[in-house]
C-alpha cells in the first residue's frame, strides 16, 4: 500500500529514494535531520495554504472569474493578463504567494471557460520565477543575497533589473507564441455565485498580517494566529488543506541540504574559482539545477563575494529541471491531475537555456 501511494506520487517518491540513498552513501544522525529544515518557510507556506484555502470557500474566485472573463475575450489575452499579474505579485509577494493568489484564481477559470491549464500553469511559474528576480523581497535567495551584499534596496533592483527585463520580454514572447487568440467558450460559465464576503474580509486582513509577520520572520506567531482562528470558526478549512505539499516541502530541505553537505560538493566548490563573476554565475545557475535555487545561493556565498553575479546565475537557476526552483514545485502541485512534468521541461529547458545565454551577455 506504502509503494502503491509513492508511485501517485513522484515527486515525494524521488525524494524518499534520494533520502535513503544520501543515508546510505553519507550517513548522518537522525538528530540533525530537524536542523536541515527551514521551519520559517514551512510555517510560511501553512500559513498560506490555509489563508487561500479560506479565499476558495469564501467564493471570491469563482466571482473574480466571471467578471474577468467577460471582460477578456481571448486565450491569449487571458495567458498574458495571467502572466503579468504572476510576475507582477513575485516582486513583493514573493515568487510562492504569487503562485498560490494566481494558480487557484486560474483554476477557477477553468470551471467557467475551457482552457490549457497545463501550459497556463508553466507560464506561470515561469512568470514568476522571472519577476521575483527584480526585487529582494522576489524570493528567498534574493533577500539573503540583499543582506548579505550590503546594497540599497533601489541599487540591488538596479542591478537584477536587466536581466529580469529580457527574461519577461522572452516570456511574453513565449506566451504569445504558445497561446492561440481563440475567443474563450462562455458557454459553461453560470450565474457569478454567492460570496461569503465576512469569510473573505477576513482571510484579507489575516493574509495582509500574516505577510507582514512573516516577512518579520515570525511565521510562527503567524500560523499559530491563523490555525487557530480558522479552527475555532471553519474547521473543515484547515483540515482541508494539502498536508501532503507541506511534507514534500520538509523532505526537500533534508534530502537538498543532506546533498549540500556531501564532501564532494564542498570540495568541487572549493577547487572551482568562484572569484570570477563568469564562474560565480555559472556555478549558480548549474548547482541550482542540482539543490535548488535558495540552497545554491546560501552554499556558493561562502566562496563568492560577487553577489551579483550569484543572483544571476541562482535567478536563471530556476528555471530548466523542476527541482531548480520550489516555487517550480509548488505550480505543479497544484494543479494536480492538469499537470504534466513532462510537459513542464519541453518548455522551461529550452527557457533554462536561452536565460543562461542572457545572463552571461547581460552580466
Amino acid at each position: 500500500m506504502v509503494c502503491h501511494g509513492l508511485a501517485k506520487e513522484p515527486i515525494l517518491a524521488t525524494l524518499v529514494t534520494a533520502f535513503v540513498l544520501l543515508q546510505c552513501v553519507h550517513p548522518q544522525p537522525w538528530r540533525t535531520m530537524p536542523a536541515r529544515i527551514d521551519w520559517q518557510t514551512v510555517m510560511t507556506l501553512a500559513g498560506l495554504l490555509m489563508l487561500t484555502k479560506a479565499v476558495e470557500y469564501s467564493g471570491f474566485l469563482t466571482w473574480a472569474s466571471h467578471r474577468l472573463v467577460r471582460r477578456i475575450r481571448s486565450e491569449r489575452g487571458l495567458a498574458l493578463w495571467l502572466v503579468l499579474l504572476a510576475a507582477g505579485l513575485s516582486t513583493l509577494l514573493t515568487n510562492d504567494v504569487a503562485l498560490l493568489v494566481v494558480v487557484p484564481l486560474m483554476l477557477s477559470l477553468h470551471t467557467l471557460v475551457p482552457l490549457p491549464v497545463g501550459r497556463l500553469v508553466i507560464l506561470v511559474a515561469l512568470a514568476v520565477n522571472a519577476g521575483s528576480i527584480l526585487t529582494p523581497l522576489g524570493n528567498p535567495q534574493n533577500l539573503f543575497l540583499w543582506q548579505r551584499s550590503g546594497e540599497s534596496f533601489v541599487a540591488f533592483i538596479v542591478a537584477l533589473a536587466p536581466l529580469c527585463a529580457a527574461l519577461m520580454a522572452v516570456l511574453l514572447a513565449l506566451t504569445l507564441v504558445t497561446c492561440r487568440a481563440r475567443p474563450l467558450d462562455l458557454s459553461r460559465d453560470p450565474l457569478p455565485g454567492t460570496l461569503d464576503r465576512p469569510l473573505f474580509c477576513a482571510a484579507a486582513v489575516s493574509f495582509a498580517g500574516f505577510v507582514a509577520l512573516a516577512d518579520a520572520h515570525h511565521a510562527g506567531i503567524g500560523l499559530a494566529l491563523v490555525a487557530l482562528g480558522l479552527g475555532a470558526w471553519r474547521r473543515d478549512i484547515v483540515m482541508r488543506i494539502d498536508w501532503l505539499l507541506l511534507l514534500i516541502f520538509v523532505l526537500m530541505f533534508v534530502v537538498l541540504r543532506s546533498a549540500a553537505s556531501l564532501p564532494i560538493v564542498h570540495r568541487l566548490l572549493a577547487g572551482a574559482d568562484l572569484a570570477r563573476p563568469g564562474s560565480a554565475y555559472l556555478a549558480g545557475a548549474l548547482v541550482s539545477q542540482l539543490i535548488s535555487n535558495v540552497p545554491a545561493a546560501i552554499i556558493l556565498a561562502e566562496y563568492s563575494q560577487d553577489w551579483r553575479a550569484l543572483a544571476f546565475g541562482v535567478s536563471v537557476g530556476g528555471f530548466g529541471i523542476a527541482i531548480g526552483s520550489l516555487a517550480n514545485l509548488i505550480a505543479m502541485r497544484l494543479v494536480g491531475a492538469h499537470g504534466n512534468w513532462w510537459y513542464f521541461h519541453v518548455i522551461s529547458l529550452p527557457f533554462y537555456v536561452l536565460a543562461l545565454l542572457l545572463g552571461r551577455m547581460l552580466l
